[in-house]
């Protein structure tokens, strides 16, 4: 909300210099977020007036301009303004003046006495951009005809009033008028508070224009006049355009212009229709299927369509008998708006119900000031004085006759009473509050109540509807009170430092972890864009769950994996001269899950799994000149996920996921107590993928589900063996589509107590034409610790254990000694 501080102190005027009042507001919930002179500081420029304005001898478009300044002495001043003419009144920097620096940061600009064209130029005539009043500069800026010459212009344009810019919680409706914010002001100060008292219009025609109002969910007061014979092409008063500049809003016509003023001083936004434009009688009801209309900023809208992001919404709409005229409570359309040859007019001051306005502006992308003010509630009792007001305002601007007021009441809001506890209040606020303060509070607010003991039972006023609960009215005693007056004390509190879980991992943990392996933290958000989110899953789009309202297109849906944003994270790096990449994320993705019930931190329908993610891009270890430069692979990323989740020890098992290399990705199978336990994937981008992100390069990514990770279970002492260790190798020769997993597998399921550990240390493969083995075997070596904690191993049990895992692999792999 922006307005000048002396449109406010019309109303309310307490004795605080500027800022001192911005404090004040502040202090009391009504955060002034800037707050600042009209125009920038300069000197020496002041009304002056033009008696003569002659052609440059040497330049066509420069005029030789004699200037009156109040001195009583003549100003030479060459000016190029196209509308530098004889008798109009102008400001006028003198020699010495110090003007506003064209761009922020710059300095001051002196004037000083020049000649231009061999003309001597004793000043210069200002237009609004060089006194910091705008961007125009096409022309000096004409003041008006009384204009005092001589008078420094900042006193007479009053340019050092100062713009306070409120940053309003979206509860304090009540403040998005310049009437609101003096009830705020009048009460936090405790200065008078002035309200405008306007006449009162004269009537002089007996006619009323029928409006029907067919659905009273969407509307609750309907109030209308209809005005005839008014001249739309009146000229704005000056003070009216000047209160709307500085309020931040431009000067569009009369009539338009007097509509905003009236929304900005008393918080009821209107709607004038040009009715010789309707046709029929108007109604107001929600929108109908095939309906469409173009709004006044020019944009076409189907209101009873699905919006840009495919989603659909009942909304309200005034229609005549052709269709739509008007979004209810948002923005009027563009085939029934005045323009200069309006001559009838129809006025609407409506209250319209928040739940039929709040989010429509929204969902067509958009937003209004109507819609800002009515989604959060305005005072359903003023639409006929805002009528009124505004009614009395165009017949003194634009002439014309005005019939009575139409005014339909349907639905309104009832005012509840709200308690609030004494002791309540101050167990909320810390502070010992009495029941006098409480009451001169409420008496300040303009609250109607009770006392009932130590309770108050108030009636909120109409324009409160953020009144509604009992902590609502703490608040409000805790701001008229003053946030700076109540102490700041301490908590106390009995801190104990609890143990860490013992079978748990934490998250914190892994990425340490993580880090010690290279791997850097990326935070992204949960939303991702629709076609990144198909390709990377491959899901259909009924199954990805749509964001309602995003911030951003590329954001348009939840994420169901870490690698979308992972990815993006990789390109922004390489773009930037990255060669060697090390990502990873711990976060949330969403799924849809019927099964999920709506409890505590959980949303029916939808499954919000944590994962854990990365990617690996560029060479293996970084380029240094011991190690030869390889790129990283499949197995330096697996072993990189085998020292972070040590001392859980998991497989990996080939299978196929629609972003990862056919041929080069892997299931990960967790070993758990109750067998192998699918936690994740690892694997080379697919070559499509690599192509769509344009990576010179495929990224080995991988992706854990972050609970199982976790559980480390408790750990199990052993008592440390007496006697040796014996370790044997065992040389198998098998086909080389067979796995070393599938061996181990084999091996560890006919181990005996004995064994300790297998472990694979050795792989060869032999040239074509060359020993005892074909050219499509393997040999694979391992490595069997054996150990007997009771006594030291005999050889004749050590050729049984080995016996028995050579039978096993050659009954299950089909592999023999080599």
């Amino acid at each position: 909300m922006q307005f000048s501080e002396s449109w406010l102190r019309q109303y309310v005027n307490p004795s605080l210099d500027s800022d001192a009042l911005g404090h004040a507001m502040t202090m009391a919930g009504l955060e002034v977020e800037e707050q600042h002179s009209v125009a920038p500081a300069f000197t020496k420029i002041v009304v002056a007036q033009i008696l003569s304005a002659e052609q440059h001898p040497d330049a066509d478009r420069l005029r030789v301009c004699k200037v009156d300044v109040g001195t009583g002495q003549e100003l030479q001043i060459v000016c190029g303004a196209p509308n530098a003419r004889a008798g109009i009144k102008i400001p006028c920097a003198l020699v010495g003046a110090e003007l506003p620096p064209a761009e922020a940061g710059g300095k001051p600009f002196m004037i000083k006495v020049g000649k231009l064209r061999g003309v001597e130029s004793q000043g210069m005539l200002c237009s609004g951009r060089e006194l910091g009043l705008g961007d125009d500069h096409e022309g000096i800026l004409e003041l008006p005809e009384d204009a005092p010459v001589g008078q420094d212009i900042r006193k007479y344009l009053d340019l050092d009033d100062q713009i306070f810019v409120v940053k309003l919680t979206p509860n304090k409706a009540d403040c998005l008028s310049l009437i609101g914010l003096a009830r705020e002001v009048s009460a936090i100060t405790g200065a008078p508070l002035h309200l405008p008292k306007p006449s009162l219009p004269l009537i002089s025609i007996d006619e009323k224009y029928k409006a029907n109002i067919l659905s009273d969910d969407l509307c609750g007061r309907f109030s209308g006049r209809l005005i005839r014979g008014v001249n739309p092409q009146a000229k704005t008063p000056d003070w009216i355009v000047q209160r709307l500049s500085r309020a931040g809003q431009r000067s569009i016509s009369a009539l338009v212009d007097l509509s905003n003023y009236v929304m900005l001083e008393l918080g009821q936004p209107s709607h004038v229709f040009d009715i010789d434009k309707l046709q029929g009688d108007i109604e107001v009801r929600w929108a109908r299927p095939g309906e469409s209309l173009e709004l006044l900023n020019g944009q076409v809208v189907q209101p009873a369509a699905p919006n840009f992001a495919g989603n659909t919404l009942n909304v309200a709409v005034v229609a005549d008998q052709s269709g739509p005229a008007a979004l209810a409570g948002v923005m009027g359309g563009r085939h029934c708006a005045v323009s200069d040859s309006t001559t009838n007019i129809y006025v609407e001051a409506a209250f319209w119900l928040p739940s039929a306005i709040r989010g429509r502006a929204r969902h067509f992308n958009f937003n209004s000031e109507a819609a800002h003010r009515f989604e959060r509630g305005i005072d359903p009792l003023a639409t006929v004085s805002a009528l009124d007001y505004i009614t009395a305002l165009i017949l003194e601007v634009c002439g014309g006759r005005a019939g009575p007021i139409d005014d339909q009441i349907f639905n309104l809001p009832e005012c509840k009473p709200v308690s609030m506890r004494l002791a309540r209040a101050e167990k909320v606020i810390g502070i010992s509050l009495t029941n006098e303060i409480v009451a001169d509070v409420f008496r300040r607010l303009g609250f109607e109540f009770k006392q009932e003991g130590d309770v108050f039972i108030v009636t909120p006023p109409s324009y409160r509807f953020d009144i509604e609960i009992e902590e609502d009215l703490i608040e409000e005693v805790a701001r008229m009170y003053g946030f700076e007056n109540i102490p700041d004390t301490p908590p106390v509190a009995t801190l104990k430092m609890s143990a860490k879980a013992e079978a748990k991992r934490g998250i914190h943990l892994l990425r340490q972890r993580l880090a010690l392996q290279g791997y850097q933290e990326a935070v992204n958000f949960g939303f991702t864009d629709l076609e990144s989110e198909q390709r990377l899953t491959g899901a259909a789009e009924k199954d990805i769950i749509a964001v309602l309202n995003p911030i951003a297109s590329q954001y348009g849906v939840m994420r169901s994996t870490l690698w979308g944003g992972l990815l993006a994270n990789l390109k922004a790096n390489l773009n930037r001269g990255a060669g060697r990449v090390r990502l990873f994320e711990a976060g949330r993705v969403f799924k849809r899950d019927a099964n999920v019930q709506e409890e505590a931190g959980k949303v029916a329908g939808f499954h919000q799994a944590q994962k854990i993610g990365g990617l690996a891009y560029g060479c293996s270890v970084p380029e240094q000149w011991g190690s030869v430069t390889k790129a990283v692979d499949f197995f330096d990323v697996k072993g990189d996920l085998e020292r972070v989740l040590d001392p859980l020890y998991f497989v990996t098992q080939a299978a196929q996921h629609p972003a990862l290399h056919p041929g080069r990705s892997a299931q990960v199978l967790l070993k758990s107590p109750t067998g192998l336990l699918a936690v994740g994937w690892i694997g080379e981008l697919h070559p499509g993928l690599q192509q769509a992100y344009e990576l010179p390069q495929a990224p080995v990514l991988f992706e854990l589900d972050l609970e199982p990770i976790r559980d480390l279970g408790l750990p199990i002492p052993q008592e440390l063996s007496k006697f040796p260790a014996v370790q044997r190798d065992l040389a198998l020769v098998v086909k080389q589509s067979v796995s070393a997993q599938s061996l181990l597998d084999a091996m560890m399921s006919a181990k005996q107590n004995f064994v300790q550990t297998i472990a694979l240390f050795d792989e060869f493969k032999p040239k074509a034409g060359s020993g005892s083995m074909a050219e499509d075997e393997k040999s694979l070596a391992f490595r069997i610790t054996l150990l007997n904690p009771n006594e030291t191993l005999q050889d004749a049990q050590i050729d049984a254990v080995m016996t028995l895992l050579l039978g096993a692999v050659e009954k299950k792999c089909a592999a023999r000694l080599r």
